[in-house]
């Protein structure tokens, strides 16, 4: 790795100005029809990140049982965090009746009867959701979509009344209501129709309100402008929350949340890498970069598409390359066919909207070193892109917050 003015590359970069715009308008936008927002902790798990986003007044969604440690040690409300995921072992949802959480989010029968044994045994209630596959295709990558009937995730529709009945008839749970989550990074608002229009649907069929159902739990999944984040650096949460308060028709008593990640915090990121090598290929140029997949998984692992740009070279003649890592895996690739402008040894680069699941998904594969991260407020991003373009480096601003 280089060395420059005492950071190292690869780095992950927050501009916290975007950071704070988003999270005021996906409130503004939530509130204004009373939904509660839920921040799922995969997408990032910064401390930094996470503190600040429960100072915005919302919940946790978690998926696991460090998560929901996470979310109280960052100053989540117990009141506000949600515990969802197909696997949650038995120390973990004792750990969280321990804490007394909002809500487990509960995915099959059998982890359902597995809650109702552990609550007796810690002598509690546990307050469960069910989540509902609701068979809705989300129109997004495979490996994130989470609705269709086949999927892992959910309780099937043609399982729901013997859930609902285990429910009601259990002294140790307390049913307050259903989830649904259909997928990531959702641009498409038809898919959210077609959620609330099967919300509807199994709402009435399974008579959810003769339940006492007090909350109804729709998930997150709106995505974000990933090749162009620049000028489209805020998702468009108005038109999303709209999407349901217009289709959806439930009591007015029910409350209704959302588990947001991606959307909050994606543009707000950045991994800062340095070029080590320009390679000449028979038909094509890489750009081997000291950030590899370990840093930044989504090109790997689901082809996804991240904007790159050249901070040393902003204006010079383009030329075409496959950016990849220095990771020995052939599928360590940011992107192929890039049109950077010309690309030199010791260039830095910025890879764009990395603020969701790249932190988060770090590995240590190769014994690589762990990235760290630094902060930027109040507009010196731009300042400090400019600075890198005369002088080489300049050091970011970093924000001190207790940890």
């Amino acid at each position: 790795m280089y060395t420059t003015s005492g950071i190292k590359t690869p780095y992950y970069l927050y501009d916290l100005d975007i950071l704070h715009n988003t999270l005021t308008m996906a409130v503004n936008a939530a509130s204004a029809h009373g939904y509660q927002i839920h921040y799922a902790i995969k997408a990032n798990h910064n401390p930094i990140i996470t503190r600040i986003i429960s100072e915005y007044g919302m919940g946790a969604d978690c998926v696991s049982g460090n998560e929901v440690s996470e979310a109280l040690h960052r100053g989540f409300p117990t009141e506000k965090i949600v515990y969802a995921g197909v696997g949650k072992g038995d120390e973990e949802i004792l750990q969280a009746l321990a804490n007394d959480i909002f809500c487990f989010n509960v995915e099959s029968l059998e982890e359902l009867q597995v809650i109702d044994e552990l609550a007796g045994q810690q002598g509690t209630i546990a307050r469960v959701a069910l989540r509902v596959n609701p068979d809705v295709y989300a129109n997004t990558h495979k490996y994130i979509t989470t609705g269709l009937e086949e999927n892992k995730f959910g309780i099937q529709r043609s399982q729901l009344r013997e859930a609902l009945d285990f429910c009601l008839q259990s002294d140790r749970l307390d049913f307050m209501g259903l989830h649904f989550h259909i997928g990531s990074q959702i641009t498409d608002m038809m898919p959210f129709e077609k959620l609330c229009e099967r919300v509807n649907e199994i709402w009435e069929e399974f008579e959810i309100s003769a339940t006492g159902a007090r909350i109804l739990n729709l998930g997150g999944g709106l995505g974000v402008n990933y090749a162009d984040p620049v000028n489209n650096a805020y998702p468009d949460f108005e038109s999303f929350f709209n999407v349901f308060a217009r289709h959806l028709k439930i009591p007015q008593h029910v409350d209704v949340h959302f588990e947001l990640g991606r959307s909050l915090v994606a543009q707000c990121g950045s991994l800062i890498t340095r070029v080590l090598y320009t390679k000449k290929g028979v038909q094509k140029d890489f750009v081997v970069t000291d950030a590899g997949m370990t840093e930044l998984m989504r090109p790997s692992l689901y082809q996804a598409l991240h904007k790159i740009e050249n901070l040393t070279n902003l204006n010079g003649e383009e030329s075409q390359y496959d950016v990849v890592g220095p990771v020995c895996e052939s599928s360590d690739v940011f992107g192929k066919n890039v049109n950077l402008p010309e690309t030199r040894r010791g260039d830095l680069l910025a890879i764009r909207s990395c603020g969701a699941y790249a932190e988060s998904m770090m590995l240590r594969y190769n014994m690589r070193t762990r990235a760290k991260s630094h902060f930027l407020s109040k507009g010196e991003i731009s300042t400090v892109c400019h600075k890198e373009q005369r002088n080489g480096f300049a050091k970011p601003i970093r924000v001190s917050m207790s940890n």
